[in-house]
């Protein structure tokens, strides 16, 4: 473990459009550095990706492409940043993924030589190891095409190099539906963290082999799948605040591997990354409500340095195409924060309030990202002996945080909810510190035809 000290210890330093080691793009983009960029995801309408509809899909992207950097050029855009979240087919046939990046790497250059717009891809190939069940997380031949869309991306110009990982998700699939937090701590801080571990050292190889920027990881297939859930009644929100904590432990293995950020949007860890390690991060909030609900809308703004819309299909709407129209939204909630920027710390400062108190008392999973609460937190997350004692002590502050905002009356919760804090602290509190003791207690505990042990180092 690298982190055992606050890069950001002080509420008031953790703000949007400001980190502490801001990351600079080939074109210029300083993420970080004083500014908050609009970041656009984008995929296609619902279709086939075949060989006899692959110029339409590379239509697709071009148009994309073309459609919102010409939007973010009418409005005075500052740079941004294109997101590009492969999909199935385009990882297991890496040429399909490394043709939309050229694509889409052509008309970012026409718009910076033209015109001096900024703008970089993130390339996010999709983890295909997902679909093989039971995982086969190091030895599947799904690494290789994987790899190869890592290597020649980057060539074609995928500057920023991401990726949603999904080990440990065979386990943590089951236990979020059963709300088992121990199986959930047993997947990402054990089965998590050591696929991170492999996973992110040869991400970065590759990066610096190419001379680009390894951003980083998201807990998407846990901790927002929790949230989402929790969104339908499925689970407690409680419940969903707490996996987002334990996921921290587990993303912040990328930046211990070398990844230098911008941190991925939609695991929304980020603000905990910003404040332990200092790098800039990427959120989604309101503007995405295109791919899910949820009820941070405002205040995961609070923190972010890239704004991001989640994803939304290449489809016509009134105004135009979605995409072009995602990112005029981003693009204003942008300018916004920008405005509050220049004008100053007091600027900033109230802006950042105003989205804070806005949504923090509204949602238990609002309220530990509250700058002041991820500090609090944050502190908890780096000062155990293991992965697994880091993710219990923050969970432990985060219940406390929760409690305590239910004891003041500003907030208030079902009893439904109310009654599993006594529930999840009490089987925190049974998790031991160490991880082999941890691991001798869940092995009996779990469906071992559901995961590989092996495959894990175990």
């Amino acid at each position: 473990m690298k982190y055992k000290k606050l890069v950001i210890d002080n509420p008031q330093d953790l703000m949007f459009g400001i980190a502490p080691n801001p990351v600079k793009t080939r074109r210029g983009l300083e993420i970080g550095g004083g500014q908050v960029y609009s970041e656009l995801n984008f995929t296609l309408p619902t279709m086939k990706i075949n060989n006899d509809t692959i110029k339409e899909v590379q239509r697709h992207y071009r148009e994309i492409a073309e459609g919102a950097l010409e939007r973010a050029l009418e409005l005075n855009s500052k740079g941004v940043v294109l997101e590009f979240e492969t999909l199935l087919e385009m990882t297991k046939t890496p040429s399909i993924g490394v043709d939309l990046v050229k694509i889409m790497n052509e008309v970012c250059e026409k718009y910076y030589a033209n015109h001096g717009l900024k703008s970089e891809i993130r390339l996010t190939p999709n983890d295909l190891r997902e679909f093989e069940r039971p995982a086969l997380q190091r030895t599947s031949s799904l690494l290789e095409p994987m790899f190869e869309l890592f290597e020649k991306g980057a060539q074609a110009g995928g500057d920023l190099l991401s990726i949603e990982s999904t080990g440990g998700k065979e386990v943590s699939d089951n236990a979020l539906m059963m709300c088992d937090i121990k199986a959930v701590f047993f997947a990402l801080t054990v089965l998590g963290v050591r696929d991170m571990q492999f996973i992110w050292k040869r991400i970065v190889e590759v990066a610096e082999k190419n001379g680009k920027i390894a951003g980083g990881d998201s807990a998407c297939g846990f901790a927002n799948t929790a949230m989402v859930l929790a969104e339908k009644k499925f689970i407690p929100r409680v419940f969903a605040s707490i996996v987002r904590i334990v996921s921290v432990v587990r993303s912040i293995v990328a930046h211990e591997q070398g990844a230098v950020g911008p941190e991925k949007d939609c695991g929304y860890e980020g603000p905990f990354i910003k404040a332990i390690t200092g790098v800039p991060i990427s959120m989604e909030g309101k503007t995405a409500a295109c791919a899910h609900l949820s009820p941070i809308g405002n205040i995961a703004f609070a923190v972010t340095d890239l704004w991001s819309n989640e994803s939304v299909q290449n489809i016509k709407l009134l105004a135009g195409m979605a995409p072009t129209v995602y990112m005029e939204q981003l693009e204003y909630d942008v300018r916004l924060a920008n405005t509050a920027l220049r004008e100053g710390t007091a600027s900033a400062a109230l802006l950042q309030r105003l989205m804070v108190q806005s949504d923090i008392y509204t949602d238990p999973q609002a309220l530990v990202l509250a700058p002041e609460n991820v500090i609090r937190i944050s502190k908890q997350l780096i000062k155990g002996d293991s992965y697994v004692a880091n993710a219990k002590n923050g969970a432990l502050e985060a219940l406390n945080i929760i409690e305590e905002a239910l004891a003041s009356g500003q907030m208030k919760l079902s009893d439904m909810e109310t009654a599993y804090l006594p529930v999840l602290r009490d089987d925190i509190e049974s998790i031991p510190d160490n991880e082999s003791a941890f691991v001798e207690m869940m092995m009996p505990m779990l469906d071992q035809s559901s995961f590989l042990a092996k495959e894990y180092g175990l």
